[in-house]
């Protein structure tokens, strides 16, 4: 199985998952124009895309959908007050949209998805859990806490994708107004990089070989400063740590680790 980020932040956000002879996508907050070349760049063609997985409403994690689902007709996944949502801002999506319910399982050809819930500030926001060629990658972001019931599919991924938002003084001494920062520092908001810490640490534990750090923000968190801070807690483990970038590409094999 290959994650294949396009892009990570509140800028946009939209990653392809190849697995099982599949090619879906992640959540598509850019530019159709830009979803399509980033795919051609992978030699997948847009118009046999094999579905859209949606983790929740917002705008950065779907700003795209409306064209390109206009140039290429392609199922979208998202759970019910997502997709009542999307029906309601974005009526030409409607005739593509799938319903998928929180700790529900569906099968897209050979590759597993399961979505489950996470803790933000949308109608009904989810994670993911692909399994395929035998591994196992769990992709959560844009939530404001790590429940219990998260770290159940966490549980045995060789690979995950998570949040580190925000570094906590920065957000604190910067410019946001009070009731942003209210937002983000929410149990409905965005995991800081030192809650990001926790939870790399809990999946370094359980084995995990490859955690990519997601959806940082633009103001408030610095690429270097996430990579350091959360490096700190995988010393002594056999984990590989990456930082997704805001533009551009970054594309990681999942591979079954040894336990």
């Amino acid at each position: 199985m290959k994650l294949i980020i396009f892009a990570s932040g509140s800028t946009g956000n939209c990653a392809l998952i190849q697995g099982g002879g599949q090619n879906i996508l992640l959540d598509a907050g850019i530019s159709a124009r830009r979803i399509c070349d980033c795919l051609e760049r992978e030699d997948v063609d847009p118009a046999e895309l094999d579905g859209i997985f949606i983790t929740h409403e917002h705008t950065d994690h779907v700003s795209g959908l409306t064209i390109f689902t206009k140039q290429h007709p392609t199922a979208v996944y998202a759970p019910g007050m997502t997709a009542d949502a999307l029906r309601r801002s974005f009526p030409g999506v409607r005739p593509f949209l799938e319903q998928i319910a929180p700790e529900q399982t569906l099968s897209v050809g050979d590759l597993t998805v399961t979505a489950f819930p996470t803790s933000h500030d949308a109608a009904e926001s989810v994670g993911y859990r692909f399994e395929a060629d035998g591994a196992v990658l769990t992709c959560a972001t844009d939530t404001g806490c790590v429940t219990d019931g998260m770290l159940r599919y966490f549980r045995g991924a060789d690979a995950a994708l998570i949040e580190a938002n925000h570094d906590l003084t920065m957000l604190m001494n910067g410019h946001y107004p009070a009731y942003l920062k209210k937002r983000i520092l929410s149990d409905k908001g965005h995991l800081s990089n030192a809650e990001c810490t926790w939870l790399a640490a809990v999946l370094a534990k359980q084995g995990t070989g490859r955690i990519v750090l997601g959806h940082l923000s633009r103001n408030n968190n610095i690429p270097g400063l996430a990579r350091r801070t959360v490096g700190r807690a995988l010393q002594g483990y056999d984990t590989e740590l990456f930082v997704a970038p805001a533009f551009g590409r970054l594309a990681i094999e999942v591979e079954p680790c040894s336990t």
